[in-house]
């Protein structure tokens, strides 16, 4: 806990300290000169997904035609209903798991 405020402590001293630099506007004539960068996130999307699906279509003619899904997916069928349902509780806790850890990531919080 005292490491956390050290270093907010820190970090808001070091902000408060910086001390600008005029530079008579080079800055944002350099930045202005630039070329303007335009990606086309459709584009890359579209890519993506082709590149998805020929590997997909590429895997499932190397695994046989997926028929080690239907056998696995017969086999999991006949299994008794108790190890079923402890294989469901176990599948929704790693979703669960997961989603809070997603959330934790990204806003940044910490468990106190």
């Amino acid at each position: 806990m005292d490491e956390n405020l050290q270093e907010d402590w820190l970090d808001a001293r070091l902000r408060d300290e910086a001390v600008y630099v005029d530079d008579g506007g080079f800055t944002a004539n350099v930045v202005r000169k630039l070329p303007a960068r335009r990606m086309r996130h459709s584009l890359r999307a579209v890519i993506l997904l082709k590149r998805t699906v020929v590997a997909s279509i590429i895997a499932y003619l190397l695994s046989g035609g997926g028929w080690f899904i239907a056998e696995e997916v017969t086999r999991f069928a006949l299994l008794p209903l108790p190890v079923i349902w402890l294989c469901a509780a176990g599948a929704t806790v790693l979703v669960m798991v997961g989603g809070l850890a997603a959330v934790i990531f990204k806003t940044g919080a910490r468990l106190r």
